[in-house]
């Protein structure tokens, strides 16, 4: 597919590229405009946008750019670049919501990233080119986009069931669920072309929920 790399996207690198070098360059602006519950029951909601434009290290931001760089222009070939604008504050908002929501009780929890915008593209992607095929770095050969998503979402459900790392499980749900959403709502044929994988994220929605209801019995 010929790469059209939107503008909005490239702007959207920029914006994460000259937020992130401040923050991991000064302590105290990283932690007024981290992911923190704390400070976001207390009112300070901005956390919920601002921490999704923040990084812990350049590896960290090397990482989230790149992919960000190589997918964004299958959502913009498909669905154009306001909607794939859209998508990505979407899917960053509702990524951190839903981890918001998810670790409401435990008022230490931090996290930055622009993992949970970045895994709404990619997820997208998934749905409108469910053919695509993925090269990973430790895996020399090509791998289903569709078989990819799959076990990415469970590898996903077993770091928010467990929290035996620093990833940030949650939100990288929560965005992949809100990419999901914004190209089911400006393109509903996704639930013809990709039955397989949006079958697998309903069980998988279903496990969350159930596991967010535990947590509240707790």
């Amino acid at each position: 597919m010929q790469q059209n790399i939107p503008l909005l996207g490239l702007i959207f690198i920029a914006v994460n590229l000259i937020i992130s070098q401040r923050g991991i360059k000064d302590d105290i602006f990283f932690n007024k405009y981290q992911f923190e519950i704390r400070k976001i029951r207390q009112g300070e909601y901005y956390r919920l946008i601002s921490a999704g434009f923040l990084h812990v290290n350049f590896t960290h931001l090397l990482f989230n750019m790149l992919t960000l760089y190589f997918f964004m222009s299958f959502v913009f070939s498909a669905l154009g670049q306001i909607i794939f604008s859209l998508l990505y504050v979407g899917s960053l908002i509702i990524g951190n919501l839903f981890a918001y929501i998810f670790h409401y009780n435990q008022y230490s929890y931090t996290a930055v990233g622009a993992s949970g915008a970045v895994t709404g593209v990619l997820f997208s992607s998934l749905l409108l080119y469910p053919n695509i095929e993925l090269m990973l770095f430790f895996i020399p050969i090509p791998i289903p986009g569709y078989l990819f998503g799959i076990a990415y979402m469970i590898y996903t459900l077993y770091g928010m069931k467990t929290q035996n790392d620093s990833i940030g499980h949650t939100a990288h749900f929560g965005g992949a669920l809100g990419g999901v959403l914004v190209t089911i709502i400006f393109n509903y044929q996704v639930i013809y072309t990709s039955q397989l994988m949006l079958g697998t994220l309903s069980i998988i929605i279903f496990i969350t929920g159930y596991m967010l209801y535990l947590k509240k019995r707790k």
